[in-house]
């Protein structure tokens, strides 16, 4: 912090004693501006409040190392002790923090700050939209500059094309950074795209992605990309008009032109459909040994991810690891199989009851598991990562351990004559063609029974789901309390600070752990981009006049959460209200829903949408995805959403979210989310024997009132809401005792009072 304040004002000669200035002045100065940085300067307190164990991330206030979750009374939802100078770690400069502001409030900044005699600081503030610009203009062309430098290696390779998936080896949705190859190469960071470069110098590379993310890379057509540098062209995946990356490869390659992939981080089953699409139009299909684009990132590729594994309990989990390996090989049995390849890390962290922090916000080792019939289970994994309790837990249920970099061997030297079972969707090209390019005969082609396993939760995991979702709820209650408070107030609240406030919040709870996806919080027409994330420099700050989208979730030891909530702090426009209202109706209308046993999730998509489809809205993502219990918190097999190829039924104890939306660009969006489970319904009949099934809700977060358009709704709504309403209150209520939770306690109760009747 100093260093900077002597770069940019080098009249000043004192370093600032940036701990006092933010104890004893940030009030009085920078009520709002600074608000940031002190939730910041509160999040870099390390350990374990009880132990003073330090953990494998960078901790938050108030959380507690494993070994003390169970015993730990609830912490409270504020600080409750000081911030120990020798604890603060690496802080955020003054002048980064200032420019989370942007450039509307910097004048007022300045003039408060220099008012006060701090020339450096002031100097900082000042500078803050220089610096983000000259940033921008530097990015741009370090961007066009690794793009040039992959067009140079894909010609000393001999490849005219290459294909630049999100994924790692493991196909996972949130990828380690050592692995961000296509964010690399293009700098967009959405968590789903594919990029096609191809070598000839000038040509334009390209980036496939869904409707999540159209604004977030291009705002409007016509207008510049946000996130996409000169060079490229975004392609709306899903648009009638825009080919599939297959078909635009055909078009624009000639006979003997080749196009790469790196098989390790592409799922068999688009490698060999796009191999023999390839071959038909006499186009080279080339596997590199080598990702071309590592070359150009050179040393400053990231590392391998090292944080240590954890057991998770068999309270949590409900079930031993021996006894899920026992399944596993029933499985095997049935389907005439010798082996099972595990690579997805979910599957893996379900399989052994084991937890990492290898890839952020996702608790999983990064590793891969082989489970033979009639021999051990092998965990591929950097040995180093397992503490002695692992190792322990591990030997007893017969698992042997064997470097990361062997797990390729190991499947390649199977004895030829097992049939080993791959899922071709969730193993990579080089696991599948591992076995041997005449091996078809001896592959078992099948989702892995894993995901199905896992996506129906026993007893025990339910329970730490619900009660990972009621500490979850009186975290968001003091966060909304706070939020509502300090924006009607007039403070300074920008979007980063809504994420600093809610993580904050999560931290102080019993048994968290991490986010579950990095917080989408939109003001106004930022909430029109689905899979937003608020920037330093560029975040907006809330308001009275228009929408505020908050998505945020958190990873607990029993538990993981997912919730979105849209609010107004002021007066919302009837457009709003009916907007909203049609939402809260679609959500309703899922939320409530009673359908036979064997019905699969895009049969109850449009319960959902129907409301909207009424006034002539839709939304362009999905409704539903399951979630993980203490895991990732997006799961499959199952889903809810329009497209018809899942076809995997919802069943009794699976989790799943019901989220519809409405999105109008450049002004607003709107989006309510709530997690439910699977539940079996007590119905008057059984026709066809069946049971039906419906949903119970997970996600204690009340809806906002002041945005309901009651004209709209229905008797049988307005009853469901109350009694959502009550239950909110019943089960959260009692987190929220003492003097520090008051505010979030009045703001619960008036939050959770029955609607007026109609």
């Amino acid at each position: 912090s100093s260093s900077f304040c002597f770069r940019l004002a080098p009249t000043c000669a004192t370093p600032c004693a940036l701990d006092t200035f933010v104890a004893a002045e940030m009030s009085l100065l920078l009520q709002g501006a600074l608000r940031r940085w002190r939730l910041l300067a509160a999040s870099a307190v390390g350990g374990c409040g009880h132990c003073g164990a330090e953990a494998a991330r960078p901790p938050l206030l108030a959380v507690r190392c494993f070994s003390h979750f169970a015993a730990a009374p609830a912490a409270p939802l504020v600080p409750q002790r000081p911030v120990p100078r020798s604890r603060l770690g690496s802080r955020p400069s003054v002048g980064a923090s200032i420019a989370h502001v942007g450039a509307g409030a910097t004048a007022v900044l300045v003039g408060r700050l220099a008012r006060r005699g701090r020339r450096c600081i002031a100097a900082a503030a000042a500078a803050a939209p220089t610096v983000a610009s000259a940033t921008a203009t530097s990015a741009a062309g370090a961007a066009a500059a690794r793009l040039e430098a992959l067009r140079a290696r894909l010609s000393e390779l001999g490849v005219d094309a290459l294909i630049v998936p999100t994924d790692d080896p493991h196909l996972s949705e949130y990828v380690p950074d050592c692995f961000a190859r296509r964010s690399f190469i293009s700098g967009f960071t959405g968590s789903a795209g594919t990029a096609v470069v191809l070598a000839a110098p000038g040509s334009e590379a390209r980036l496939w992605t869904d409707g999540r993310y159209f604004l977030q890379v291009a705002p409007q057509e016509g207008e510049a990309t946000q996130q996409l540098p000169e060079g490229w062209q975004l392609m709306r995946s899903g648009f009638k008009d825009v080919p599939k990356i297959e078909d635009w490869l055909e078009k624009h390659l000639s006979k003997g032109q080749v196009v790469a992939i790196d098989p390790a981080v592409h799922p068999a089953s688009f490698a060999l459909s796009l191999r023999q699409r390839l071959e038909d139009k006499s186009v080279v299909f080339k596997c590199l040994a080598e990702n071309p684009i590592d070359a150009v990132w050179g040393n400053d590729r990231p590392s391998f991810p090292a944080g240590p594994a954890r057991l998770h309990p068999e309270s949590f989990a409900g079930r031993s690891a021996t006894d899920k390996l026992a399944d596993v090989r029933e499985a095997l049995a049935q389907e005439g199989a010798d082996a099972l390849v595990v690579s997805a890390l979910d599957e893996v962290a379900y399989l052994l009851n084991v937890r990492g922090c290898d890839v952020a916000r996702t608790p999983v080792v990064l590793s891969y598991a082989l489970v033979e019939r009639t021999g051990s289970t092998t965990w591929f994994v950097d040995q180093a990562k397992l503490p002695a309790d692992v190792m322990a837990a591990l030997e007893a249920a017969r698992v042997t351990i064997r470097p990361y970099s062997e797990a390729l061997a190991a499947v390649a030297f199977l004895d030829g004559s097992k049939k080993v079972w791959m899922d071709p969707e969730r193993v990579n090209f080089a696991l599948y063609e591992a076995l041997g390019a005449d091996a078809d005969g001896r592959r078992v082609s099948k989702p892995s029974p894993i995901s199905a396993m896992k996506a129906v939760k026993n007893s025990s995991e339910l329970e730490g789901m619900r009660a990972a979702h009621r500490r979850d709820g009186a975290a968001l209650a003091a966060a909304f309390a706070d939020l509502e408070g300090s924006v009607s107030g007039g403070e300074h609240v920008s979007e980063v600070d809504v994420d600093l406030l809610v993580t904050r919040l999560r931290a102080s709870q019993t048994g968290y752990l991490d986010n579950s996806f990095d917080t989408i919080a939109g003001y106004g027409p930022n909430g029109a981009m689905m899979h937003y994330k608020a920037e330093p420099g560029s975040a907006a700050v809330l308001g009275t006049s228009s929408l505020f989208l908050l998505d945020s979730g958190g990873q607990y030891v029993d538990g993981t959460t997912d919730v979105t909530r849209t609010m107004h702090f002021g007066g919302p426009t009837a457009r709003e209200q009916e907007c909203f209202t049609r939402v809260l109706k679609g959500h309703i209308a899922l939320a409530t829903a009673v359908f036979p046993e064997g019905t699969p999730g895009f049969v109850l998509d449009a319960f959902a949408r129907r409301p909207l489809w009424a006034a002539g809205l839709d939304y362009r993502h999905g409704t539903g995805h399951g979630v993980g219990a203490a895991l990732a918190v997006h799961e499959g097999p199952h889903r809810i959403a329009h497209q018809f190829e899942n076809k995997v039924p919802l069943e009794a104890g699976m989790i799943v979210s019901n989220e519809p939306g409405y999105y109008a660009d450049g002004e607003f969006g709107i989006r309510i989310e709530n997690l439910l489970v699977v539940v079996e319904k007590n119905t008057p009949n059984r026709f066809g024997d069946k049971a039906y099934l419906g949903f119970d809700p997970l996600t204690l977060v009340p809806i906002q009132r002041r945005l309901i358009d009651l004209e709209l709704l229905d008797s049988e709504e307005i009853a469901y809401l109350d009694t959502y309403h009550g239950r909110v209150r019943k089960e959260v209520l009692p987190l929220l005792g003492g003097a520090a939770n008051e505010a979030a306690r009045s703001w619960l109760l008036a939050s959770t009072e029955p609607l007026p009747p109609r």
